[in-house]
């Protein structure tokens, strides 16, 4: 399965949950939920997963948490507030770049409809390392981090 066809076990699972669930339960529900319903189609999943950081010719081991790592392959950054933040964008391709993973999801279910709240977040390489090549969303970005 590759990464298009992983989202798109994902997406179809988080929509099933908010369709029945509804926005404004805590994150941490969502996140146990969703990975189970992904479990359930056959997919591996790694929740609260450790993404390591190099500085300073330093390695750390526990830097950054990914709620959930989909076939090793796809991120998943959960959110279950009221309105997305860039920030929140920011934080995913920032897990993106340090895992060398290229898909990353954010998902809200803080919104009324689930397709406003899921935004694919896209990380190619080019040069000497990983950099932001396009931000791609279901809901329009206004401003492109670079």
């Amino acid at each position: 399965m590759d990464e298009n066809q992983i989202a798109a076990v994902i997406v179809d699972e988080a929509y099933k949950l908010h369709v029945r669930l509804g926005p404004g339960l805590l994150e941490s529900v969502y996140n146990l939920l969703l990975a189970h319903g992904i479990e359930r189609r056959g997919l591996k999943v790694l929740r609260q997963a450790v993404i390591p950081l190099e500085y300073d010719g330093i390695h750390f081991e526990e830097s950054f948490r990914a709620d959930l790592i989909v076939e090793n392959s796809v991120i998943v950054e959960l959110k279950s507030v009221e309105r997305l933040e860039q920030v929140h964008h920011k934080q995913l391709l920032t897990y993106l770049r340090f895992s060398g993973k290229r898909l990353g999801l954010l998902i809200n279910f803080g919104d009324t409809l689930i397709r406003d709240g899921i935004h694919r977040i896209v990380n190619g390489l080019q040069g000497n390392g990983w950099f932001p090549l396009r931000l791609h969303s279901f809901a329009a970005l206004r401003e492109r981090f670079t």
